[in-house]
């Protein structure tokens, strides 16, 4: 067999770029798809970045994992398509283009022109493809680009729009006034896992606020008396409408030091008032229902009604956790309020425009944006007296998830998916799902299943999917679920239109109902919901591809950070049960983060980015990948920095390396020629070389189909530094000597450890495989099969064998390190005791005898003959169980024979009288020490044992004069 030379240095980054040649030109991933498309098909779906921002680090980390396990599954024979794709639409790419454009709001936009707007966005999204594309190239990540789905092409959009429209026929798609999540920046709602992904910690003003009593059932009883009132968000106060108690919750009419009569709940009265407030009544919520108060600001007109306005209303949502057990209600800023002032027909009044900023006529206020408000209401409210106390308030505040503005809880009408209809039929494909970590299952994601809220899906914005319902005067709705279907509506043109806005805004017909003209409604849609469409969406289903699609659903595998619980994976899941009845995906596997050395995150304001494409062409792509699959388990939280990368290098990847080119090396200076193995010939070092290569096979394989990369690394780490360090290590005379035995061994283990390296660190693998494997029908490792360890001969026995003798030997080592003796001077003999040594093969035994330089190695019957032993208590464990007897039963042990006492001990429990009672005494209840005998020095482990006899005679003298003579002269 011919080899390539190996040079004995490598340069990674120089070695990866012709690889990424040979594969362009031989094109070896088009091959391995086409060789592999006669097996089963395993899915992958690729989560779809946004390229309107440069690639970073984190994203290498995703595609690592995106790319290991359809390699893996490549090579176990199934196919696996990998379609790339590009998220386009949504308010990122808007705000980012708003910036370059200058923009303040909304406003601007529409001024600009919404055509004109829409078409910078889909540059925008454009703009950083061919980088996104470099460093997917780069760093070996097999994806087909060329066939990508773009979530805004025209085909795409239909997609969506049929899947809306099947929603929308279930009865599951509605409009309706809620409070939900708003962005006054960006003029438009979000729903609730996009909420999920902006909380920020703030600093607010907390306040207790006097709301005097003005009339109700206790008014006349104590007169003066006012309800006390707690909110950490003092602008809403502009609005109140009214005050709600639980019902069942006990109140205190109390007095506080300073003469004033409040309402507090009991539970809060001490924490609040103080313990020297005075209790002058209890009564229950229920009882101060219509008690009315004055508001604490009048600048808001309300319409007249017969409803309670300022007055108390029962909601069984108060709790006495915190505050004062009195909520304020302002219903156009809380979900809760709205349902309750709803219940008792109170009107919604709203001073604060869609811009965040209250209106210009409010006094004191106009103007100003909501939170920027509360410092001067506060002074506003001591200046009244209306004042109890104010505090700051440290507490989690959602915010943008984009554009980072505080958000406002606001009423408005909005369309819902009734994601809460199918709830339990989401925690029924959740059961189903596999997840990694399992944690994630019930823990974070099985707990936003149970607390689901309907799915808030329009936006009030301009780049996105439209919501593709059209809606005439009478109020009449017709959800169109492709552009062929509203040809058939409005006409022949609406083929063609491009389903964006502003022109399908230009679309309108007859409303089937009543003829009346039907326009769309104004909004687009959660982009979220476009990422989670791309099972179906991006094969242009149901008009195209039908039967692709359906041999594709569910994903076997889908690979996201884990962050995408309340993102991706959630959408996926939802779309997928509305409309198949079925979630998109069997397993997920949840990334951990990427942070800095330091365990920072990496942000461009702290300046510790790691920017990939110089990251990798500083280390190399495949050390990237090992330190991302390997350094912990995929869901923890990594620190990345050039320091630990580096490491990674040095201890795996070199040592690989380093064993191929001692092969070439040896193979190209000898005369083998590539023959098969001889079972009959090989040693038992050689046995157990290639048995744990096909070990090694056994447990990667067993570990990459529990997606556990961090347990197949450390396997692969360990089996490589065995092969190198002990294998060629001790059999290295034998290579020099070119045995034809030992060639074909290493050959065969380094085949197999290619292989199984290949899924993770394609380029080093692909440049070995080249240089020693390579062939017409196999000319690369990626076109290769896994190695069939089922049927080789893994020797449990033999593993055990071999993992004594390393343990003797470094025992031996450490006796040798305690003796003084130099480890060239040979000594007589070394007693070992260890269980199994006594079948321990003579080929192992002398692995033993030259690595401790021993010219004999014999039993131990038991280390009494060669050390003192002495024994006494450790009064730490004893003192908890025997109390005050622990001195009499110290003075107990100290009695007893040390050698027999513990070899009693050790041997599993001694005993000890003491007042006529047996006492049990065990290993943790005794300090042992042990001193070798003059002449001798012993190391113990775990139950095992190795004893030097340091004697030396001239004979064994004279030889290690010859040894280190011989060192000398080879130096």
């Amino acid at each position: 067999m011919t080899y390539r030379d190996v040079p004995a240095k490598i340069n990674l980054p120089e070695m990866e770029r012709e690889i990424l040649a040979f594969w362009s030109q031989e094109q070896i991933f088009e091959k391995s798809l086409a060789a592999s498309a006669g097996g089963p098909t395993w899915v992958f779906y690729e989560g779809p970045p946004t390229a309107n921002g440069k690639p970073g680090t984190h994203h290498v980390e995703a595609r690592v994992f995106k790319d290991v396990f359809p390699r893996y599954r490549t090579m176990k024979g199934y196919h696996v398509p990998r379609k790339a794709g590009w998220d386009c639409h949504g308010l990122p790419v808007e705000l980012a283009v708003e910036k370059e454009l200058g923009f303040s709001g909304k406003q601007d936009i529409e001024k600009y022109g919404i055509a004109e707007f829409n078409a910078k966005c889909r540059e925008s999204v454009l703009r950083h493809v061919d980088e996104f594309e470099a460093m997917t190239e780069r760093m070996g990540y097999w994806v087909d680009m060329d066939q990508a789905y773009w979530t805004m092409d025209a085909e795409y959009v239909e997609s969506v729009w049929w899947s809306l429209k099947k929603i929308f026929d279930k009865g599951l798609l509605v409009q309706d006034h809620r409070v939900s999540p708003y962005c006054p920046r960006c003029g438009t709602g979000l729903s609730d896992h996009e909420l999920a992904q902006g909380y920020e910690d703030i600093t607010d003003a907390s306040v207790y606020v006097k709301f005097p009593v003005t009339s109700g059932p206790l008014a006349g009883e104590f007169p003066g008396m006012a309800l006390l009132v707690w909110t950490t968000t003092p602008w809403t106060l502009v609005s109140n409408t009214a005050a709600a108690v639980n019902p069942t919750v006990t109140y205190d009419i109390a007095q506080s030091a300073d003469g004033e009569t409040f309402v507090i709940a009991s539970a809060l009265r001490e924490s609040v008032l103080g313990e020297d407030s005075k209790v002058l009544k209890n009564v229950l919520g229920s009882e101060l229902e219509g008690t009315s108060y004055e508001r604490p600001f009048n600048w808001v007109e309300f319409p007249e009604t017969d409803a309670p306005l300022h007055t108390v209303l029962l909601a069984d949502y108060v709790t006495t956790e915190d505050g004062t057990g009195i909520v304020h209600q302002s219903p156009a800023f809380g979900a809760e309020d709205l349902v309750t002032c709803r219940r008792y027909g109170l009107p919604v009044v709203n001073p604060v425009l869609p811009n965040g900023e209250f209106e210009p006529q409010t006094p004191e206020v106009g103007g100003i944006f909501f939170k920027t408000a509360d410092p001067k209401l506060v002074e506003l409210l001591r200046g009244s007296g209306k004042l109890f106390r104010h505090l700051p308030y440290e507490h989690s505040y959602p915010h943008c998830w984009r554009c980072h503005t505080a958000l406002l809880y606001y009423a408005q009408p909005s369309w819902y998916i009734k994601t809460t209809a199918i709830k339990d039929q989401l925690i029924e494909q959740n059961a189903k799902t596999t997840w990694y970590p399992d944690t994630i299952k019930n823990g974070r994601f099985g707990d936003w299943l149970n607390n689901n809220v309907d799915w808030a899906l329009s936006r009030n914005r301009y780049w996105g999917t439209p919501l593709p319902i059209w809606r005439c005067e009478s109020g009449h709705l017709t959800c169109i679920g492709s552009r062929a279907e509203l040809a058939e509506l409005a006409g022949e043109q609406a083929i063609a239109v491009d389903p964006h806005r502003p022109f399908v805004d230009d679309i309108s017909f007859a409303c089937p109902e009543c003829s009346e003209t039907a326009f769309r409604v104004p909004e687009v849609i959660d982009c979220w919901f476009d990422s989670g469409a791309m099972p179906f969406a991006q094969y242009g289903y149901p008009r195209a591809n039908v039967e692709t699609f359906e041999s594709s659903y569910p994903a076997d595998f889908i690979c996201e950070a884990i962050d995408q619980t309340r993102g991706w994976f959630y959408t996926l899941m939802a779309i997928g049960t509305l409309v198949f009845d079925q979630s998109s995906y069997q397993n997920v596997l949840c990334l951990g983060h990427i942070l800095d050395e330091d365990g920072r995150k990496m942000s461009k304001h702290l300046g510790n980015v790691l920017e990939p494409i110089p990251l990798m062409d500083e280390h190399g792509a495949d050390a990237l990948r090992w330190f991302m699959t390997v350094s912990g388990s995929p869901w923890q939280a990594r620190r990345v920095g050039h320091g630990t990368i580096a490491e990674v290098v040095r201890k795996t990847l070199l040592t690989y390396w380093n064993t191929v080119a001692f092969q070439s090396l040896y193979a190209g200076s000898s005369n083998w020629d590539g023959s098969e193995i001889t079972l009959s010939e090989l040693t038992d070092l050689d046995r157990w070389a290639l048995s744990e290569a096909y070990r090694l096979a056994r447990e990667v394989d067993q570990a990459l189909e529990s997606f556990d990369t961090q347990r197949a690394g450390r396997v692969i780490a360990q089996y490589v530094d065995d092969l190198s360090n002990w294998y060629v290590r001790r059999s290295r005379r034998r290579f020099w000597d070119g045995d034809a035995t030992a060639l074909s061994t290493l050959h065969e283990c380094l085949k197999i450890v290619t292989q199984v390296m290949a899924p993770f660190t394609p380029f080093i693998t692909e440049r070995v495989w080249q240089d020693l494997f390579t062939s017409a029908e196999l000319p690369s490792v990626h076109l290769s099969k896994w190695p069939d360890w089922q049927s080789a001969n893994i020797d449990d026995v033999l593993r055990d064998q071999v993992q004594l003798t390393r343990r003797v030997v470094e025992l031996g080592r450490a006796a040798r390190a305690t003796s003084g003796v130099k480890t060239r001077q040979p000594l007589q003999r070394a007693l070992v005791s260890a269980p199994g040594w006594s079948e321990m093969p003579e080929s192992l035994q002398e692995q033993i005898r030259e690595e401790v330089n021993v010219l004999n190695l014999e039993h131990l019957d038991g280390s009494s003959e060669l050390v003192e032993v002495s024994v006494k208590a450790n009064f730490k464990s004893l003192g908890a169980r025997f109390g005050k007897q622990t001195p009499e039963v110290a003075a107990e042990i100290t009695k007893q024979d040390a050698a027999s006492f513990v070899s009693a001990v050790r041997a599993g429990t001694a005993q000890i009288e003491l007042a006529g009672q047996s006492h049990d005494i065990s290993l943790d209840d005794v300090v042992i020490t042990e001193v070798p005998k003059e002449g001798w020095t012993v190391a113990s482990a775990d139950g095992e044992s190795l004893a030097l006899d340091l004697a030396l005679t001239d004979d064994l003298i004279a030889q290690g004069i010859a040894r280190d003579i011989t060192r000398l002269i080879q130096d």
